[in-house]
């Protein structure tokens, strides 16, 4: 549960499609608008994100900053019926209010995220819909981007302390994985993509789920590399986490 955050505004609408609600960062931008969260609206400012992801998210050049514009959709066995619609629960507890939330806390904690400008829903009867604009980050490749280039030159240790920093604030990530992890060419990290994470008192058996579901990913995206290639620089990166864990960071 995040506390009161006065740089946050809220902006209810309706129009043609329905209703809903925007909830923006007031530091970054005066009022926000529903049409913001349509890529067409952009044109030829927007442009689709083409590696990670379900295929939702575009890269926008906007008047307040480049951003990210991600729309949420589902995954699974269920997209094949329900692409984009979720249960409405109320405001509160939309995927866009909710990730918006906890990305302006962990930054409020410190640790390296990049900061939301906008979350927006629109609400359909016992559904709803939603979309995100995040700032985007420049000059940055993911780990499985740089795994793939560089091989056991990637920041695997960088990786395994930014974890561990992370999971010490409490941050369960519900996506860990290779393309969820930035890095510029310094070895600088950022964590992406916090759709469905929480902050958790620090325990053994999530910290692990995550670390599990980082591995797969690695394995998953390994290109060319071979699985003991890729086994040999997860141990680097667990490695490294375990001493960050052990010192308290």
């Amino acid at each position: 549960m995040t506390g009161y955050d006065a740089a946050e505004g809220l902006t209810p609408y309706r129009d043609d499609s329905g209703y809903g609600a925007i909830l923006f960062d007031r530091t970054r931008v005066r009022q926000a608008a529903p049409e913001w969260f349509s890529p067409a609206h952009w044109g030829e400012q927007a442009r689709p994100v083409d590696s990670g992801g379900r295929g939702g998210a575009w890269f926008v050049d906007a008047p307040f900053g480049q951003a990210v514009l991600r729309r949420y959709l589902r995954g699974g066995l269920v997209a094949r019926f329900n692409r984009d619609r979720y249960w409405w629960h109320g405001a509160n507890y939309t995927r866009s209010f909710a990730e918006f939330r906890l990305t302006r806390e962990l930054a409020r904690k410190g640790l390296p995220v990049p900061m939301p400008i906008a979350a927006w829903y629109r609400r359909d009867g016992l559904h709803y819909y939603a979309a995100i604009l995040i700032e985007r980050l420049g000059g940055v490749r993911s780990l499985a981007d740089r795994a793939a280039v560089a091989g056991d030159g990637a920041p695997w240790e960088e990786a395994g302390r930014l974890i561990s920093r992370c999971h010490r604030a409490g941050l369960d990530h519900a996506d860990l994985n290779a393309t969820n992890l930035l890095f510029d060419t310094a070895g600088r990290g950022w964590v992406i993509d916090l759709d469905r994470g929480a902050i958790r008192i620090p325990a053994t058996a999530w910290r692990e789920r995550n670390l599990a579901r980082l591995q797969r990913s690695l394995l998953k995206l390994r290109g060319s590399r071979s699985p003991a290639e890729v086994e040999r620089d997860f141990a680097r990166l667990r490695t490294a986490y375990d001493r960050a864990w052990e010192r308290g960071y």
